[in-house]
């Protein structure tokens, strides 16, 4: 009975009427309850939810180029993103999980409510085809594509200290891997980030060396800040 008033809920906030609601009980299954679950659904769903955020953002922002219009693209695909959303439906209360993940709390995973919202995107491209499915997703991304982040703060930090020392004719930074330390599954890497021109040298360590890479651009960006502000106040 709980569950019946849960997916009559769920309903009314999708503002969809199924034609075939046994889509959205396998949009609901996870792959620890069946073998029949939302895992092909999900994949269509994904790929249906890529194609309309890129087109919505294609109209909303005209001016805006290919490569932020990407960054916006996977901010709001993302999987905390698909979980805030989940979380809005009460995604939580009607996903069927096997015993092992309702144990584990997987009612509360991001991956998993990322997932059943993918899922329920393609569930209804199959129950009603492609329009339904989009005004769905623009439903779904009001407010988001009404509000996006700011476009810097998408940046990663390699791309932003590269822009930041192109824009006052600094020679690109250098990415030195010093040592690799860990076993062969586990490697850490261990970076430097040189600035010749400023004296600026940091480290950093990280699971991968574009991790590593990252970590060390973001501590480089604050070490060039103080240096302007050094040579502002003085």
């Amino acid at each position: 009975m709980a569950q019946s008033i849960a997916i009559d809920a769920l309903l009314k906030k999708l503002e969809y009427s199924f034609v075939d609601i046994a889509l959205l009980d396998e949009a609901l299954t996870h792959r620890s309850y069946a073998s029949i679950n939302n895992e092909r659904l999900e994949f269509l769903g994904d790929s249906i939810l890529n194609f309309v955020i890129a087109h919505e953002l294609f109209k909303l922002y005209p001016n805006v180029q290919e490569g932020d219009l990407s960054r916006l693209r996977a901010n709001l695909v993302d999987k905390d993103s698909l979980a805030e959303i989940a979380n809005k439906l009460n995604l939580g209360d009607v996903i069927k999980l096997g015993s092992g993940e309702l144990k584990s709390g997987g009612f509360r995973r991001p991956s998993i409510l990322a997932d059943a919202v993918e899922s329920i995107i393609g569930s209804v491209y199959c129950d009603g085809g492609f329009p339904p499915a989009r005004d769905l997703i623009v439903r779904l991304y009001a407010q988001r594509l009404a509000t996006p982040p700011d476009l810097e703060s998408l940046k990663d930090p390699k791309t932003r200290l590269q822009e930041l020392l192109q824009s006052r004719h600094f020679a690109l930074p250098d990415y030195q891997v010093v040592n690799i330390s860990g076993q062969a599954h586990a490697q850490i890497f261990h970076v430097n980030c040189v600035i010749n021109k400023m004296n600026i040298e940091v480290s950093s360590k990280g699971k991968s060396r574009r991790k590593a890479e990252q970590i060390a651009a973001d501590k480089a960006i604050a070490q060039v800040e103080i240096f302007y502000g050094r040579l502002k106040n003085g």
